[in-house]
């Protein structure tokens, strides 16, 4: 009666022992046993299903192209020693061969075949006459070779190729698992080492910010021992400066306090650790202590702003010594002049018209001074923030009617014509209507006096999300060096008209920054000269 056998051509006993063979094999495989330890016990499983047979494995190095030895339990260590690291190709024996072309070969008889023409004397030393080697295919391609050797001329059967096709496949799932976990072994402890031998101050934590690890340089960097860092949270030991965001990647300001008390300033990055679902399983956090820099740019900055403040006050003490310097010159002559014709009055008889003309002088002068007080005490109140203003709805055109009128007899004696450009509807502004007629008396006036004869003065007015009105003259221009000091107080640009002490523009400036506004000049030279004043609509947004 004859015994069962399977799909291979094995006894029922042979199969039940190379299940066995296998389940233990792959058992080492999960335990992590050493690869040449595997590869052994799978060597010598078919050896022993293979009466007669020596079998062995050689290991690919894809890189070099080279095959090194892996296991041959049976072969002489010699033999081993020698074909370890042969260059594969058409000419490197069964092994070398079946590698460079990625399939199986059959060297029938070593003595005749003329791919061992190079190791044949290194067989027939070891009394080796046949070899067939198969390529074992792992994830990234061929790993290596699987070769069986006979003693005389032999050629495989079915039954063997069935059994060294199953047995390839357990060296290439050995193979395989020996470079994942060697690969993985590798980038373990270079992490370990990247992250233990950092310079900068590390940390992981869970998602909740509970520290699980902590290198040496944080360590260091807060005086305490791993011991003591594992377990607290991150925002306990890491306090956010105020602004810092939240969330798990960001990088963001932090104040930490040293086992002995000292304050550090401290910058921060936070990164997701992903696991392979791609989702965060952990958080990976860098320390840099800053406190040193912090301060250095405390520094700087504390010297820049007394360096800054020592200018300005530099600046300011020169501009009060100009203004009064400039007050002083513009308040002497009308001074004199009251002087002057006080002392004509008392020491000559005159007769009444000559006193009466003398008296006019007198008056015209204090009315000067008293203006002049009266402009320098506004700019004193505007740059003081204490000018009072009664704000509220003003229709400009009733305004800039009422200055037309005011200024229409200097215009006509500067033969300069006044000319309006209003709006189709009312333009109702936000400002303080007294105010507001000062500011355009001051450009109205300037644009006749800097202008030329047979000139125009052109004053138009826009409603829009604010109210514009222009005050555009056809005298000389100014030029662009000038434009800077149209509103330092005195400086009239070289002017010789008597009208005027160099107040009126920056004044007008000031006013109309007090009503929240704002004064802009365009000038050409040769063209004429635009202001433009920008003020708040009544009722408007």
């Amino acid at each position: 009666m004859s015994t069962p056998t399977d799909e291979l051509g094995l006894d029922h006993a042979d199969v039940v022992a190379l299940l066995s063979r296998q389940t233990a094999t792959l058992e080492e495989i999960a335990a992590g046993a050493p690869l040449g330890g595997v590869l052994g016990g799978i060597t010598t499983t078919l050896e022993d299903l293979l009466p007669g047979c020596r079998c062995s494995v050689l290991l690919l190095d894809a890189t070099a192209a080279t095959l090194h030895h892996g296991a041959a339990p049976s072969l002489p260590p010699d033999y081993s020693r020698g074909i370890d690291g042969l260059v594969i190709g058409t000419g490197a024996g069964a092994c070398g061969t079946a590698a460079h072309l990625g399939t199986a070969v059959v060297s029938e008889d070593i003595r005749t075949d003329p791919r061992w023409d190079r190791y044949r004397p290194l067989a027939e030393r070891f009394g080796l006459r046949s070899c067939w080697s198969t390529p074992i295919r792992g994830r990234d391609g061929v790993t290596g070779t699987f070769a069986v050797y006979h003693d005389r001329p032999h050629r495989p059967a079915a039954r063997e190729e069935r059994l060294v096709e199953r047995l390839s496949h357990l060296a290439s799932v050995a193979i395989d698992h020996d470079r994942l976990f060697g690969a993985l072994t590798e980038s373990e402890e270079r992490f370990r080492r990247a992250f233990e031998d950092n310079a900068v101050g590390m940390v992981l934590a869970g998602l909740d910010g509970s520290i699980t690890r902590a290198n040496r340089a944080m360590r260091e960097l807060l005086g305490h021992s791993e011991f003591d860092l594992i377990g607290t949270r991150l925002d306990e030991l890491l306090a956010r400066r105020p602004g810092a965001g939240a969330g798990t990647g960001e990088h963001y300001e932090a104040v930490g306090r040293t086992a002995d008390g000292r304050v550090l300033d401290l910058a921060v990055a936070v990164s997701p650790i992903r696991g392979a679902g791609g989702r965060p399983h952990a958080l990976s956090v860098n320390v840099v202590d800053v406190t040193e820099r912090r301060a250095a740019e405390r520094e700087r900055r504390r010297r820049r702003e007394a360096e800054l403040a020592r200018h300005a006050a530099e600046a300011a003490n020169r501009a009060k010594t100009d203004f009064l310097s400039a007050l002083g010159h513009e308040l002497r002559t009308p001074l004199q002049a009251i002087s002057g014709f006080t002392e004509l009055l008392g020491t000559l008889d005159l007769d009444a018209e000559r006193r009466s003309a003398a008296l006019e002088h007198i008056a015209s002068a204090g009315t000067h001074i008293l203006a002049m007080v009266d402009d320098v005490l506004d700019v004193a109140r505007v740059e003081a923030g204490a000018l009072p203003l009664h704000t509220g709805p003003v229709e400009v055109a009733g305004v800039v009617t009422e200055v037309l009128a005011m200024l229409g007899p200097l215009a006509t004696a500067e033969r300069v014509t006044l000319r309006t450009t209003p709006p189709a509807g009312p333009v109702p502004a936000l400002a303080d209507e007294r105010r507001l007629r000062q500011v355009l008396l001051n450009l109205v006036a300037n644009a006749i006096r800097y202008n030329h004869p047979g000139g125009e003065v052109v004053v138009g007015w826009t409603v829009g999300a604010r109210v514009t009105v222009r005050v555009q003259d056809t005298g000389p221009g100014i030029a662009p060096e000038y434009l800077d000091r149209l509103f330092t107080p005195f400086d009239r640009l070289g002017a010789v008209s008597d009208e005027g002490v160099g107040l009126g523009l920056p004044l007008a400036r000031g006013l109309a920054e007090a009503m929240d506004g704002g004064l802009d000049v365009r000038s050409a030279v040769g063209e004429g000269t635009t202001v433009s004043l920008d003020l708040p609509r009544a009722g408007g947004s």
